[in-house]
């Protein structure tokens, strides 16, 4: 009984220790962007004018130089699917809060292979290759041209489904 509260107190700390861990930081919004929205609020005309038009060059400024870059949410999406599959650091949020975590990328195969074990090695029409991790066995083998799904799966893993056929759990590599 004694070992059983310890362990499920350690499994508590472990598991609070890794969702803070993941916790978004809050990276604000900068400055420049900040003052050019303050803006807004002033009452006369021309002064608010002329504080947009100050604050315009130096968010213009800020892009030219790139101490300043503006992305939009469909590029931060498609970075996103780009990278998804690799165990990379959250960067404060750059690409977006979590909320929008692409949890699963759908291809088509365009090269089937073996890795050294035995399983099998898999390059995508998109770019991104994945070996399997797993013993698990396909009715039958993947061809070229198939469409592919690869899914998250719990604790940073990922899995690959061929249509109807169970999938197998899978790294990617490249």
């Amino acid at each position: 009984m004694h070992k059983a509260l310890i362990t499920g107190g350690t499994l508590a700390v472990i598991f609070a220790g890794s969702a803070q861990a993941r916790s978004i930081p809050n990276t604000g919004t900068p400055q420049s962007v900040q003052q050019l929205i303050a803006c807004r609020s002033i009452a006369d005309s021309a002064q608010r004018l002329a504080c947009y038009d100050r604050q315009a060059a130096v968010v213009e400024k800020g892009i030219a130089t790139r101490e300043l870059v503006v992305i939009d949410k469909a590029r931060a999406t498609a970075a996103k699917r780009s990278l998804f599959g690799f165990s990379i650091p959250n960067f404060g949020g750059l690409f977006g809060g979590g909320e929008n975590d692409v949890k699963q990328n759908e291809g088509t195969i365009a090269s089937v292979g073996h890795n050294p074990e035995g399983g099998w090695l898999l390059k995508l029409a998109d770019g991104s290759t994945w070996t399997q991790v797993d013993d698990a066995e396909l009715g039958l083998a993947p061809e070229r041209g198939e469409k592919v799904t690869v899914s998250r799966g719990s604790l940073g893993s990922f899995y690959i489904q061929f249509g109807k056929q169970p999938g197998f759990k899978v790294k990617r590599i490249g």
